[in-house]
């Protein structure tokens, strides 16, 4: 939900001027936990770390259909994406697959970019409620991203089920 809600945030920069987490340290949703003299950074705070990248950056506008996840009579919209452009213009194109259950594959046509690289990196992890403790603080951490490739200006990304994935476009 964090990153649906950064995504959120990003698209409607005109509007939205800033945006922050309230209480970052032992709360719901905490960025942080600690323990006494221990600390640990949890799937929040990696959601958070994962935006910088358009921190400063141009928005560029995004239209996305994926579909929709449902859960009895509910239905949400299954994928949520937000891109900028920084100084350097590297492109960050953030997306989140709200499905817990169903990867999702996005196709991306690039209008006025040239891009010759795509790296990545992607939060998820085996269960819903994984989450980090102090016994074991990298259950849900990044890792490098493999599922997008480039090809014909034409960029395909084959999202895990409950993930959060951040791409570099050079």
């Amino acid at each position: 939900m964090a990153a649906w809600n950064l995504n959120l945030f990003n698209n409607k920069a005109r509007r939205v001027r800033g945006a922050n987490i309230a209480q970052t340290v032992n709360v719901l949703q905490a960025m942080i936990l600690t323990r006494g003299e221990e600390m640990i950074t949890t799937p929040t705070y990696h959601v958070f770390e994962m935006f910088t990248g358009h921190h400063d950056a141009t928005l560029l506008p995004t239209e996305l259909e994926a579909g929709t996840y449902a859960y009895g009579d509910e239905s949400i919209p299954a994928l949520s994406a937000s891109a900028s452009r920084d100084e350097s213009g590297t492109i960050h194109l953030t997306l989140a697959n709200l499905d817990p259950n169903e990867g999702r594959s996005v196709t991306v046509a690039l209008s006025g970019a040239e891009v010759s690289t795509v790296s990545g990196r992607v939060l998820t992890a085996e269960a819903m409620n994984a989450h980090n403790t102090f016994d074991d603080p990298q259950v849900v951490r990044p890792a490098p991203f493999s599922g997008a490739s480039m090809e014909d200006g034409v960029l395909t990304i084959e999202l895990p089920p409950k993930s959060v994935v951040a791409l570099k476009l050079k």
